[in-house]
C-alpha cells in the first residue's frame, strides 16, 4: 500500500486537500468547502431536495455528489435517471469552471440519460425541462459562469 497516497478510515485512496466550491482541489492547508459525505442513503425526495438546494447555492459539484449516491443506490428501473441527474450536475460544474468542451459532453449525455423518463417522469422530476436545459446549455455555454444562476430545476412546479 502507497503510505504517501490518502485513504479514508476503509483503506481506499481518496484525496485530502481541500476543495473550492467546484470541487477543485486547493493547495494543502488552505481553507476550502465541506465535502459532501459519501455514501449517505437517501429518499428519492430528500436526494432531489439536497441537490436542488446546492444548485440554487452555486454548488453543482456537491449535487451531483448528492445525486451520484442516488444513483447508487437507485433500483434497476431509475438508475440511469439518477446517473443522468448526476451528470446534467456534473455538467453544470464544468461549465462554471470554465471547461466548456468536457461540459457539453457531460450535459449531453446527461439529458440523453434522462430523456428516457420522459413518458413517465419519476419522481416529479422535470424530465422535458431538464432536457431542453442540459442540451440548450450544451450546444451554447454561456458567458457568465455564475453557476446559481445557471441551475436548472429539477422538479416541475
Amino acid at each position: 500500500m502507497d503510505v504517501d497516497r490518502d485513504r479514508d478510515p476503509a483503506g481506499r485512496a481518496r484525496n485530502a486537500r481541500p476543495r473550492d466550491a467546484l470541487g477543485r482541489p486547493l493547495p494543502r492547508g488552505a481553507v476550502g468547502e465541506e465535502r459532501a459525505p459519501e455514501g449517505v442513503l437517501r429518499t428519492p425526495e430528500q436526494a432531489l431536495t439536497e441537490a436542488q438546494q446546492l444548485l440554487d447555492a452555486g454548488r453543482p459539484f456537491h449535487a451531483h455528489e448528492v445525486l451520484e449516491d442516488a444513483w447508487k443506490s437507485a433500483p434497476d428501473p431509475e438508475r440511469q435517471l439518477w446517473r443522468g441527474l448526476a451528470q446534467l450536475a456534473v455538467g453544470l460544474t464544468h461549465v462554471a469552471r470554465g471547461n466548456d468542451r468536457g461540459a457539453g459532453r457531460l450535459l449531453e449525455r446527461g439529458a440523453g440519460n434522462v430523456a428516457a423518463y420522459a413518458d413517465a417522469p419519476p419522481h416529479g422530476v422535470d424530465v422535458a425541462g431538464l432536457v431542453a436545459w442540459g442540451r440548450a446549455l450544451a450546444a451554447a455555454p454561456p458567458p457568465a459562469r455564475d453557476a446559481a444562476a445557471l441551475a436548472p430545476r429539477l422538479r416541475a412546479s
